[in-house]
Protein backbone atom coordinates (compact mmCIF):
# COMPACT_ATOMS: atom_id res chain seq x y z
CA UNK A 1 0.00 0.00 0.00
CA UNK A 2 1.84 3.28 -0.95
CA UNK A 3 2.24 6.21 1.27
CA UNK A 4 3.40 9.43 0.81
CA UNK A 5 5.23 9.60 4.39
CA UNK A 6 8.38 8.49 4.68
CA UNK A 7 10.69 7.64 1.73
CA UNK A 8 10.13 4.09 -0.06
CA UNK A 9 13.15 2.99 -2.39
CA UNK A 10 12.65 3.09 -5.97
CA UNK A 11 9.43 4.34 -6.01
CA UNK A 12 8.31 7.80 -8.07
CA UNK A 13 6.38 10.50 -6.94
CA UNK A 14 4.63 13.35 -8.34
CA UNK A 15 3.01 15.38 -5.77
CA UNK A 16 1.24 18.61 -6.00
CA UNK A 17 -0.96 20.77 -3.41
CA UNK A 18 -3.23 23.42 -4.41
CA UNK A 19 -5.28 25.99 -1.88
CA UNK A 20 -9.00 26.41 -2.86
CA UNK A 21 -11.90 29.50 -1.55
CA UNK A 22 -14.26 25.96 -0.27
CA UNK A 23 -14.90 23.59 2.65
CA UNK A 24 -13.52 20.40 2.40
CA UNK A 25 -16.55 18.86 1.31
CA UNK A 26 -17.24 21.26 -1.68
CA UNK A 27 -13.11 20.61 -2.42
CA UNK A 28 -13.59 17.14 -2.33
CA UNK A 29 -17.08 16.99 -4.72
CA UNK A 30 -15.47 16.82 -7.92
CA UNK A 31 -12.75 14.53 -6.76
CA UNK A 32 -15.76 11.81 -5.84
CA UNK A 33 -17.19 12.30 -9.27
CA UNK A 34 -14.02 11.80 -11.04
CA UNK A 35 -13.75 9.60 -14.09
CA UNK A 36 -16.98 7.92 -15.96
CA UNK A 37 -19.40 10.72 -17.45
CA UNK A 38 -17.59 13.08 -15.31
CA UNK A 39 -14.42 12.16 -17.08
CA UNK A 40 -10.95 13.49 -15.31
CA UNK A 41 -11.27 17.54 -15.62
CA UNK A 42 -8.61 17.65 -18.20
CA UNK A 43 -7.20 16.22 -21.35
CA UNK A 44 -10.04 13.75 -21.63
CA UNK A 45 -8.79 12.53 -25.22
CA UNK A 46 -5.58 11.86 -23.86
CA UNK A 47 -7.26 9.34 -20.96
CA UNK A 48 -9.28 7.82 -23.46
CA UNK A 49 -5.98 7.43 -25.51
CA UNK A 50 -4.63 5.48 -22.96
CA UNK A 51 -7.42 3.36 -22.74
CA UNK A 52 -7.19 2.70 -25.99
CA UNK A 53 -3.65 1.79 -25.72
CA UNK A 54 -4.67 -0.37 -22.58
CA UNK A 55 -7.06 -2.25 -24.33
CA UNK A 56 -4.95 -3.03 -27.35
CA UNK A 57 -2.54 -4.56 -25.32
CA UNK A 58 -4.91 -6.85 -23.40
CA UNK A 59 -5.60 -4.38 -20.47
CA UNK A 60 -8.83 -3.32 -19.20
CA UNK A 61 -9.12 -0.18 -21.63
CA UNK A 62 -12.11 1.92 -20.40
CA UNK A 63 -14.18 0.09 -18.32
CA UNK A 64 -17.96 0.95 -18.36
CA UNK A 65 -19.80 0.72 -15.22
CA UNK A 66 -22.29 1.83 -13.19
CA UNK A 67 -21.73 3.43 -9.52
CA UNK A 68 -23.50 5.88 -7.67
CA UNK A 69 -23.20 9.49 -9.32
CA UNK A 70 -21.97 11.15 -6.23
CA UNK A 71 -19.81 7.89 -4.34
CA UNK A 72 -17.78 5.62 -4.31
CA UNK A 73 -16.64 3.26 -2.05
CA UNK A 74 -13.45 0.84 -1.60
CA UNK A 75 -13.27 -1.58 -4.40
CA UNK A 76 -15.45 0.41 -7.00
CA UNK A 77 -13.95 0.62 -10.55
CA UNK A 78 -13.60 3.67 -12.49
CA UNK A 79 -12.54 3.39 -15.74
CA UNK A 80 -9.34 1.91 -15.77
CA UNK A 81 -8.85 2.60 -12.11
CA UNK A 82 -9.88 0.73 -8.55
CA UNK A 83 -10.89 2.30 -5.30
CA UNK A 84 -8.24 1.13 -2.82
CA UNK A 85 -8.93 3.72 -0.24
CA UNK A 86 -11.95 6.27 0.24
CA UNK A 87 -12.48 8.50 3.30
CA UNK A 88 -15.86 10.83 2.26
CA UNK A 89 -15.01 14.17 1.95
CA UNK A 90 -10.80 13.19 3.00
CA UNK A 91 -9.32 10.93 0.76
CA UNK A 92 -9.91 8.97 -2.10
CA UNK A 93 -7.14 6.24 -3.14
CA UNK A 94 -7.05 4.68 -6.64
CA UNK A 95 -4.87 1.96 -8.04
CA UNK A 96 -4.36 1.34 -11.41
CA UNK A 97 -5.40 -1.84 -13.30
CA UNK A 98 -4.05 -1.00 -16.94
CA UNK A 99 -1.13 -2.90 -18.62
CA UNK A 100 2.35 -1.21 -17.24
CA UNK A 101 5.58 -1.68 -15.98
CA UNK A 102 4.88 -1.47 -12.24
CA UNK A 103 2.16 -0.41 -10.01
CA UNK A 104 0.82 2.91 -10.17
CA UNK A 105 -1.67 5.05 -7.47
CA UNK A 106 -3.66 7.99 -7.86
CA UNK A 107 -4.64 9.45 -4.83
CA UNK A 108 -6.54 12.61 -3.68
CA UNK A 109 -6.43 14.11 0.03
CA UNK A 110 -8.43 16.90 1.14
CA UNK A 111 -7.78 18.88 4.56
CA UNK A 112 -9.40 21.84 5.87
CA UNK A 113 -7.79 24.82 7.13
CA UNK A 114 -10.81 26.76 8.58
CA UNK A 115 -10.89 29.20 5.57
CA UNK A 116 -10.56 26.80 2.97
CA UNK A 117 -8.99 23.62 1.67
CA UNK A 118 -5.66 22.06 0.19
CA UNK A 119 -6.27 19.69 -2.25
CA UNK A 120 -3.25 16.97 -2.59
CA UNK A 121 -3.00 15.54 -5.58
CA UNK A 122 -0.35 12.28 -5.30
CA UNK A 123 0.47 10.28 -8.60
CA UNK A 124 3.07 6.82 -7.22
CA UNK A 125 4.42 4.35 -9.43
CA UNK A 126 6.86 1.94 -8.04
CA UNK A 127 8.36 0.58 -11.76
CA UNK A 128 9.47 -3.16 -12.29
CA UNK A 129 12.69 -3.09 -14.16
CA UNK A 130 14.29 -0.50 -16.43
CA UNK A 131 11.30 -0.67 -18.82
CA UNK A 132 9.33 0.86 -15.14
CA UNK A 133 12.01 3.47 -15.40
CA UNK A 134 11.74 4.09 -18.71
CA UNK A 135 8.09 4.39 -18.50
CA UNK A 136 7.99 7.19 -15.88
CA UNK A 137 10.76 9.00 -17.15
CA UNK A 138 9.47 8.75 -20.22
CA UNK A 139 6.00 10.15 -19.77
CA UNK A 140 6.67 12.39 -17.15
CA UNK A 141 6.57 15.54 -19.29
CA UNK A 142 2.78 14.48 -20.17
CA UNK A 143 2.16 13.50 -17.08
CA UNK A 144 3.14 16.92 -15.44
CA UNK A 145 0.79 18.56 -17.68
CA UNK A 146 -1.70 16.50 -17.47
CA UNK A 147 -2.43 16.26 -13.28
CA UNK A 148 -1.60 20.13 -13.22
CA UNK A 149 -4.43 20.66 -15.84
CA UNK A 150 -6.49 18.07 -13.58
CA UNK A 151 -5.73 19.48 -10.09
CA UNK A 152 -6.02 23.04 -11.19
CA UNK A 153 -9.45 22.34 -13.00
CA UNK A 154 -10.62 19.90 -9.78
CA UNK A 155 -10.02 23.24 -7.66
CA UNK A 156 -12.23 25.65 -10.28
CA UNK A 157 -14.92 22.61 -9.99
CA UNK A 158 -14.62 23.21 -6.10
CA UNK A 159 -14.71 26.91 -6.11
CA UNK A 160 -17.80 27.25 -8.30
CA UNK A 161 -19.65 24.24 -6.34
CA UNK A 162 -19.55 26.33 -3.04
CA UNK A 163 -20.05 29.50 -4.99
CA UNK A 164 -23.23 27.69 -6.36
CA UNK A 165 -23.89 26.47 -2.86
CA UNK A 166 -23.40 29.54 -1.18
CA UNK A 167 -25.54 31.40 -3.82
CA UNK A 168 -28.56 28.42 -3.41
CA UNK A 169 -28.22 29.67 0.61
CA UNK A 170 -28.48 33.14 -0.04
CA UNK A 171 -31.56 32.60 -2.77
CA UNK A 172 -33.66 30.49 0.20
CA UNK A 173 -33.34 33.06 3.27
Amino acid sequence: MPSTAGRVPGRLVDSRVVSVNASAEAAFQPIRRIGGRTGWYYANWLWRLRALLDAFVGGVGLRKGSRPPDGLGVGDTVDFWRVEGFEPNRRLRLTAEMKLPGKAWLEFEVEGDGVGSRIRQTAIFDPRGIGGRVYWYGLYPIHRLVFAGMLREIARAAEAKRTNTHDARIRRT
